[in-house]
């Protein structure tokens, strides 16, 4: 004895969302090479560019805090140390892996700015 769907439209709704969440413009079995992909340009993001921010927020933090040179870049490096891995979560936590490179270029293009100014330009006076 089989037993019916619960409803008998249920066949229906499961193969219009498997329909409707594949994108129309690539071939059938791409989502799973789109998805790795994403995951590997947000892994690369995660460590390059987390390593990129945790220098540069050092850096800032080493130039510009009120104290003497050892305890400013002490306190920078540790701060650093702790950015690292919430930069890698966030970028996992983001919704879609451009958001992710974007908003994390947005920071470190500030504090570079901030550094090469301050080289450029805060050293001479």
């Amino acid at each position: 004895m089989t037993q019916a769907p619960a409803h008998p439209s249920t066949a229906a709704r499961q193969a219009d969302a498997s329909s409707s969440t594949r994108h129309r413009w690539l071939p059938v079995n791409w989502e799973g090479l789109l998805y790795r992909g994403g995951v590997a340009i947000r892994a690369l993001t995660a460590i390059v560019g987390g390593y990129l921010l945790s220098a540069l927020i050092a850096a800032v933090m080493s130039l510009y805090l009120p104290t003497d040179r050892l305890e400013a870049s002490l306190t920078g490096t540790m701060v650093a140390v702790a950015v690292y891995p919430c930069v890698a979560m966030w970028m996992f936590a983001v919704r879609s892996a451009g958001r992710a490179v974007a908003g994390l270029l947005l920071p470190c293009a500030v504090l570079g700015a901030v550094v090469l100014v301050h080289f450029y330009w805060g050293a001479a006076a």
